[in-house]
């Protein structure tokens, strides 16, 4: 059964990667439940500090130092844990591109170690924080993202006995996260430029941190098993982001807009010019609700008989989404999503 949100209360959810961008705003969002417990499980020291430091005392919170490679330590610290929240990950593809097999143990083997650590503990449900660069990938970022996902899909398979229920999320470009292009844009513009764009023809699926965890809240509710959900999300093209930007925050700092450069450096390794939400295989498992994709299991006939993919106001779904293929945000819509995401103010 679809799990609400009252239906959190009184239980502990452990979110991995609990101190970045995405885990800690499922921390703060877990903290206006409910919920019994919240353990926050990431490796850095110091993250855990910050974030105890920026949250109110709550004594359901417990901060726990561990890496997702380690499965002893996941197994201990899933202990007692009713949901997990999968958001631990190596996330950016220039990184991984140059670290491989650290890309590898991390996205893979730290999520199979999840799903072991889980099945083992007795988890009721874990959702996984995947990205639209597992569609068909030029990455090893995306390679590995999309590695997990099936990962995620076929534990729904092999769990045997057990009741856990495994999915995933797929997300767009999330605007401000930590090493994203926006920060490092408006440290460029205040020390008066250039601006480096990889290529003015770059178009990404955008959404907001709000945006995505309620999509990993909506999944958890949702999830019958083995699905991948994705957010329906705005398009936006990287140089009208750069644009937007120079123009409200150049005077802050003394400078002209027109005085801070926009230059081209040229694509990064494992880069594509456009993101996709589905591909044309999935698109044939694929429903659609005016919110967000789904994409049902791959093995979906080795799924329980008794596992029914109904979902409200699902429908078989028209077309995957390609970020070339969309109309992009317009400068005002732009200016708006940053006014929102406090990046500008609206004056």
């Amino acid at each position: 059964m679809p799990l609400t949100h009252s239906e959190l209360t009184g239980r502990t959810a452990l979110v991995t990667g609990g101190t970045g961008t995405i885990g800690s705003a499922i921390v703060r969002r877990l903290l206006d439940t409910g919920v019994g417990g919240i353990r926050v499980y990431s490796r850095d020291e110091h993250k855990q500090y910050e974030l105890r430091r920026a949250l109110p005392e709550d004594a359901r919170l417990r901060f726990l130092i561990g890496d997702t490679r380690d499965v002893d330590r996941l197994r201990r610290a899933c202990e007692g844990v009713d949901v997990i929240l999968h958001a631990a990950a190596m996330k950016h593809v220039l990184s991984c591109e140059y670290n491989p097999f650290e890309a590898v143990q991390t996205n893979v083997v730290g999520t199979q170690n999840v799903i072991e650590a889980a099945l083992d503990s007795g988890v009721e449900r874990v959702l996984f924080a995947s990205s639209d660069k597992a569609v068909n990938p030029t990455s090893t970022m995306g390679a590995s993202k999309l590695m997990a996902e099936k990962l995620m899909s076929s534990a729904n398979v092999f769990r045997g006995v057990h009741k856990t229920i495994f999915t995933s999320v797929r997300f767009g470009n999330v605007i401000g996260s930590r090493g994203s292009v926006l920060p490092m844009f408006v440290e460029q513009i205040a020390a008066g430029g250039p601006l480096t764009l990889t290529d003015q023809r770059m178009t990404r699926f955008i959404m907001s941190v709000d945006h995505a965890v309620e999509l990993m809240f909506d999944a958890l509710s949702l999830a019958r098993g083995g699905e991948v959900f994705v957010l329906k999300m705005s398009v936006m093209r990287i140089q009208d982001l750069a644009s937007v930007l120079r123009e409200h925050l150049a005077p802050h700092h003394g400078f002209e807009p027109d005085d801070v450069a926009i230059e081209e450096i040229g694509i990064q390794a494992g880069e594509k010019f456009y993101e996709e939400l589905v591909t044309e295989e999935e698109l044939h498992r694929c429903l659609e609700t005016p919110e967000m994709y789904i994409v049902l299991p791959q093995v979906q006939s080795l799924v329980p008989q008794d596992t029914e993919y109904v979902y409200p106001d699902a429908r078989p779904a028209s077309n995957g989404a390609r970020s070339d293929r969309v109309d992009p945000m317009t400068a005002d819509e732009i200016r708006q999503m940053l006014v929102d995401a406090r990046v500008i103010s609206a004056a």
